[in-house]
């Protein structure tokens, strides 16, 4: 696929997949960020998927412009097979509204539905991970109910609870640290999705994986807890 490929300063471009948020144009996201991890260039130094593009970092010291762009052109070619999954598949547990999801009856109202149907809806569907954002392993999910969206908070909070499921507009997402944040929290999972042991960061998702979240009592929750 030959994509357009702008400049971001001396040492990044950013390469144009689409501008839409959807499912179709992050399949091809991760079909080219698959394809130049597979082949990397020497002196390009990462390479960071998001919605529609990917930023591409370099050094213009060992590989120029003129290079990158040509060797970006001749490995992007591919296109993704229909129905192929290109990460992962994670299952999540979540314990739902209480105290691990204070907004459930918010969203609920907002939606019309019952907070049980809420939990259903947001349960029973397969996410992809889009990209990673915001805190160091947040997950942007597509693939929600839209009968569950919901607005971000009007004032958001200064503290959330690592791990804390939240909606915001059509997206859901978890909160990998505690962290100011204005997203409707409606569950918490015991899962730990990011950590930093010595220099080395590790991540429970990675963009274009698949995430299914599955209910889980505040007792399973605690005993979850417990043995992490």
């Amino acid at each position: 696929m030959d994509y357009p490929i702008i400049p971001c300063g001396d040492s990044a471009v950013t390469v144009l997949i689409g501008n839409t948020i959807d499912e179709t144009v992050n399949r091809l996201v991760s079909t080219a960020f698959s394809a130049l991890q597979g082949c990397l260039a020497s002196g390009v130094r990462e390479i960071v998927p998001t919605y529609g593009t990917l930023c591409v970092h370099y050094d213009p010291l060992r590989i120029s412009y003129a290079q990158l762009c040509a060797w970006i052109k001749e490995v992007t070619v591919a296109e993704p097979v229909e129905g192929s999954r290109q990460g992962k598949l994670v299952r999540i547990p979540v314990c739902y509204g209480g105290e691990y999801g204070p907004d459930l009856p918010f969203v609920a109202q907002h939606a019309g539905l019952s907070e049980e149907e809420i939990v259903r809806r947001h349960s029973e569907r397969e996410y992809l991970v889009y990209m990673l954002g915001f805190l160091p392993g947040f997950a942007y999910l597509g693939g929600m109910d839209g009968r569950i969206a919901c607005p971000r908070l009007t004032a958001p909070r200064t503290h959330i609870p690592a791990g804390s499921v939240g909606i915001a507009g059509q997206q859901t997402g978890i909160y990998p640290m505690a962290s100011p944040g204005g997203w409707q929290l409606i569950g918490r999972t015991p899962e730990p999705l990011f950590s930093l042991k010595e220099k080395d960061a590790s991540f429970l998702l990675s963009a274009g994986d698949t995430v299914c979240f599955f209910p889980i009592t505040p007792e399973e929750y605690r005993e979850r807890e417990a043995h992490l």
